[in-house]
């Protein structure tokens, strides 16, 4: 089976229950350290005997791990890529006694060169199964994959007609909106009391493209009281699994993190992701901002762009040295279609259509056009005939001898007398300052929609230049690019239109519980906190939000009361439901 089902939907359970009703073992192989040990943990939890075996074990860890497999201990074995073909796992897997029924591959998407996360050790997952006695029942799984990277995955893992299953990437508890503040930091703390009024205590993630941008900005929300910890690379792996322990068990409420973080972290009530820059593809900004409301409740993804952040995408796919297997020629190609995603990922910040409508549309999902839920949909726009600007855009390009990056067309445009100007006599050009009344920042819109309508293409390499589409060489008169601009008459607040509250506050209970009986809620949240810290792991594995929110509303007396919640199964209810129902009165509220 191919799986391509986007972040909280619930991939885990498509291997997961099968392993637990197939005999022998089932390997998951999985990337990250962090999902394994998330993972394992819900598992246990759940009654479901599991492992993982990486890099944070000892060496004496890891034998005991492999001698209890071997001992049929565990239904579930968590494995990286890295490890199948070392000695002792193939001892363990060719001669180990073990029976071998089902592998999952997970974050699938890592095995494709035109995948945004591309790992080499995930080329040898074929060649790890070659190698078993017997060929177990292969399945793959990822949240983001365009249908190249589907392709590849089917073929490089060697999938036998595998059953495609493609469940949509829409989630519609999940709002987006794109900011353009003159100042991020004070925007984003702005952002962030907002939060703390609505809901103290509520956990958000903040995404920064870079190591030094992480550092600064959780230094700085420090300085002004906020609960936060950080998370990159540059970390040493004891600072990084202590802040990502503080994070997941509501020590730090807030996150500050560069991509490093995040994949297969199943803490389920994030309820926002703040991308402090525009990340440098669609791929990844979704499956990062799919990280808020992965319990269904109402979260928020925010992206905060600004002009810098594409010029820095730019800088860092330019140094990509990630891939060592690969040649000259073929980084150079990734590189280029990592400037194309770029570009896609850019024209949705400039985008005044439906924001989850362009995501949607990106991954090959038509919808209507209008969700209701984001901050294009929520924002009043007013039209304006942008036709003559876009001609003399196009007569400028046409005009010059040699092409030029849009910077440099601005400042044509706007009659601007630099060095670089005066030097290259740009400024004999006919459009020369012919829309000086036009801000930078507006041409720049301009020229991102007629790069987006297709008027206009940059070019590849590093030093992209502007240059005419097909529909702009067949232009010769204004009329005949009549070209309409959305522009925002004015923003309004993110919260929800008065005309739709009553809607709204029946489909999203918890929210609108919280509201109204935030003592019990509480209350059940510091229960769920003092057994989580008596069993060590994260309080959402014993309850999510969702479920405490249930237990509020339906106010359960009994444990058969309780097995009607949502979330809560028999397991759950011999270990927890005693001490629940101790702290939740009769009376319901009406």
């Amino acid at each position: 089976m191919l799986g391509i089902m986007p972040t909280g939907a619930g991939k885990s359970l498509c291997f997961q229950i099968p392993a637990l009703l197939m005999e022998g073992i089932a390997l998951v192989v999985s990337p990250l350290i962090s999902l394994m040990k998330d993972q394992v943990s819900a598992l246990n939890q759940a009654g479901v005997h599991a492992a993982y075996l990486n890099s944070s074990l000892t060496a004496g860890q890891y034998d005991k791990a492999l001698k209890l497999a071997k001992e049929g201990r565990y239904k579930i074995i968590y494995v990286a890529p890295e490890r199948l073909m070392t000695e002792r796992f193939l001892n363990f897997a060719l001669y180990g006694g073990v029976k071998i029924s089902l592998i999952a591959v997970d974050e699938a998407h890592c095995v494709s060169q035109w995948g945004q996360d591309f790992r080499p050790g995930y080329l040898k997952i074929a060649e790890f199964i070659q190698k078993l006695p017997h060929r177990p029942v292969v399945s793959a799984y990822t949240a983001t994959a365009t249908e190249e990277v589907r392709g590849d995955i089917a073929e490089l893992l060697k999938l036998k007609e595998p059953a495609v299953t493609v469940t949509g990437f829409h989630r519609n508890n999940l709002y987006f909106a794109v900011k353009k503040p003159v100042d991020k930091y004070r925007e984003l703390t702005e952002y962030l009391r907002k939060k703390e009024r609505e809901f103290s205590g509520c956990s958000g993630i903040i995404y920064c493209l870079t190591r030094r941008g992480v550092e600064d900005i959780c230094y700085r929300l420090r300085q002004d009281r906020f609960l936060a910890t950080r998370y990159h690379a540059g970390l040493t792996d004891e600072e990084r699994r202590e802040n990502q322990d503080d994070f997941i068990y509501d020590r730090r409420h807030l996150m500050v993190a560069t991509n490093a973080f995040g994949m297969g972290i199943d803490k389920s009530d994030v309820r926002f992701v703040v991308h402090y820059n525009m990340p440098k593809n669609m791929e990844s900004y979704y499956q990062e901002a799919g990280r808020a409301g992965r319990d269904g409740e109402p979260s928020e993804c925010i992206l905060y762009y600004g002009d810098s952040d594409v010029r820095m995408n730019r800088m860092l796919i330019g140094s990509n040295e990630d891939n060592e297997m690969l040649d000259a020629k073929e980084k150079e190609l990734i590189a280029e279609r990592d400037r194309q995603r770029l570009l896609q990922m850019t024209c949705y910040c400039h985008t005044s259509e439906c924001l989850r409508h362009y995501i949607l549309k990106y991954f090959g999902e038509e919808t209507s056009g209008y969700c209701g839920n984001c901050g294009n949909c929520r924002t009043q726009f007013e039209e304006v005939d942008i036709s003559r600007e876009a001609m003399a855009v196009i007569r400028c390009i046409r005009e010059n001898k040699t092409a030029y990056g849009m910077s440099t067309m601005i400042d044509i445009l706007r009659g601007v007398r630099s060095q670089r100007i005066v030097s290259k006599e740009l400024d004999k050009n006919s459009e020369y300052g012919v829309l000086k009344s036009q801000s930078a920042a507006r041409l720049r819109q301009i020229i991102q929609e007629m790069l987006y309508q297709e008027y206009l293409e940059l070019s590849g390499g590093a030093y992209p230049v502007l240059k005419l589409a097909a529909k702009a060489e067949m232009a010769k008169q204004p009329a005949a690019v009549p070209m309409i601009l959305k522009l925002p008459k004015q923003e309004e607040p993110e919260g929800i239109k008065p005309a739709k509250k009553r809607r709204q506050k029946k489909a999203l209970g918890a929210a609108a519980l919280r509201e109204r009986d935030a003592e019990l809620f509480e209350k059940l949240r510091t229960l769920r906190k003092e057994i989580a810290a008596e069993e060590k792991v994260p309080p959402y594995i014993i309850f999510s939000d969702k479920t405490l929110a249930l237990m509020c509303l339906n106010r359960p007396q009994s444990a058969e009361d309780m097995l009607k919640i949502s979330g809560v199964g028999e397991y759950k209810v011999k270990k927890y439901a005693g001490r629940f129902l101790e702290s939740i009165p009769a009376q319901k509220i009406l």
